[in-house]
């Protein structure tokens, strides 16, 4: 493969859906390019669960004869990755587990919008069983490798999203968010990731996710290409151009503090990235103060009694649970503790802990903290562990983000700088309820100060 396949591959989701609209590429082409590198390259990292090939090719033949009729959709002929707890029509959806159900009948709402758009389905992403871990492996399918490091995880639950998109095996992938499993895979595998607002993009059928704590959103090389992804799956069209936007002069928190109630330590290239990331804001113009967050004493707890809860639930649907490895049948079990009763009380104390958080936002426009406290674990590091054990463990590399599930507010993570073994580091922008737009365009003036999308990581062809 040349130099010029390479470029294409790590172009981005929105420089190529412009070079489709110009006939500069043709959709099958583009399709097949991605296919190469997948025959090539997945063996090994395990990005996708299964090729949608043959199907994929049929549809980027109808979006090149849209294309060749002058027709023009903001996806129109583009592949995209959807990750494995999402329900695309004719396909499985395994949740990384063998206790799944037959193929799904219908596309998840997310997908219909995309397709709606032009994007061409390309295949579903591994995720770690029924999407509980920051780390993608299991007995069913095996371990997704990251692209920069193949001894470690790309993180997770969207690690086979983050793998395929890093690698250049697709431009941009659907990934989910429950407890940072968009953020976490995004940070460690050099991308932009964004969490968007809460109902921003559609769950539906499978609304109401982990007790309000999940959402869609885009995983992907560009700002612009996550900016596009929100436009055609959400109910408004401001974000690609709030990411071409520049910011007005913001202020700015740096908050390197862990949430009560975590033992961990920050990593040095975590808190230089955060440390650089805020020299950087305030050279641009932008106010920056540092300052811990004010984390209620019980975000952690509340956090994970829905996590809990909401894993439970979601076994509950599987037609095989006896399918299921131990540990994510301990996992469930204790989630079956937390009663229908005891859920609704602890629904209740949101609007009490995000008044808290929000408060820090009296005062400030967006909230930075580092991506991770760590980098990612080596692959079959929690081989043999617990439940319990498997949760505090990953907990401490992990302890930005859950609190903003809870919240629901929007949050994204911007790649920064590689670590002592080559991964890479990030930050994490937080902003107001609903207000993607400033992150996005936020982001944009960091990409475009301190350009990230055109690195890529030891394994390509």
């Amino acid at each position: 493969m040349d130099s010029s396949d390479r470029d294409l591959a790590y172009a981005g989701a929105a420089q190529q859906v412009r070079l489709l609209a110009d006939g500069a590429i043709t959709a099958p082409d583009l399709l097949e390019l991605y296919l190469s590198r997948i025959a090539a390259l997945d063996p090994l990292l395990r990005g996708y669960r299964v090729v949608r090939a043959e199907a994929a090719r049929r549809e980027a033949a109808v979006a090149q004869a849209r294309l060749d009729a002058g027709e023009r959709l903001p996806l129109l002929g583009l592949p995209i990755a959807i990750k494995d707890d999402v329900d695309v029509a004719g396909e499985v959806t395994t949740c990384g587990t063998a206790a799944h159900g037959p193929a799904r009948t219908d596309d998840a709402e997310v997908v219909r919008r995309l397709r709606a758009a032009g994007a061409v389905i390309i295949g579903k992403t591994a995720v770690p069983e029924m999407t509980i871990w920051p780390f993608t492996e299991t007995l069913t399918f095996g371990a997704t490798r990251n692209p920069w490091h193949t001894d470690f995880t790309p993180g997770g639950s969207s690690g086979g999203s983050a793998a395929a998109v890093a690698a250049g095996l697709a431009p941009m992938a659907l990934g989910s968010d429950g407890m940072g499993s968009i953020r976490i895979p995004a940070s460690w595998c050099g991308l932009f990731g964004l969490k968007p607002q809460r109902d921003r993009v559609p769950m539906t059928p499978h609304d109401d996710g982990w007790h309000g704590l999940i959402v869609n959103g885009p995983i992907s090389r560009t700002v612009e290409d996550a900016a596009l992804f929100l436009d055609v799956t959400s109910e408004s069209s401001e974000f690609v151009a709030a990411a071409r936007r520049e910011p007005v002069s913001l202020r700015i928190a740096l908050c390197g503090n862990v949430p009560p109630g975590v033992v961990t330590r920050v990593g040095k290239a975590q808190r230089a990235a955060l440390a650089e990331a805020g020299a950087v804001l305030r050279e641009l113009g932008h106010r920056v103060i540092e300052r811990d967050l004010d984390y209620p004493q019980a975000g952690v707890a509340h956090a994970l009694s829905r996590y809990f809860r909401g894993v439970y639930d979601d076994v509950q649907t599987m037609p095989h649970p006896e399918r299921l490895e131990a540990r994510t049948r301990n996992f469930a079990r204790i989630g079956g503790l937390i009663s229908d009763s005891r859920m609704v009380r602890i629904r209740a104390m949101e609007s009490q802990l995000t008044e808290r958080i929000l408060a820090t936002f009296d005062d400030v426009d967006v909230v930075l903290t580092p991506g991770t406290a760590k980098g990612p674990s080596r692959i079959g590091a929690y081989q043999r562990r617990g439940a319990v054990t498997t949760l505090q463990l990953v907990a401490a590399r992990v302890p930005f983000q859950a609190m903003f599930n809870v919240t629901g507010q929007p949050a994204a993570v911007v790649p920064w700088a590689l670590d002592d073994d080559g991964l890479p580091t990030s930050v994490q922008l937080v902003g107001r309820p609903f207000d993607e737009a400033t992150l996005l365009s936020l982001a944009a003036q960091l990409e475009r100060v301190r350009p990230w999308a055109d690195r890529r990581p030891a394994i390509s062809v």
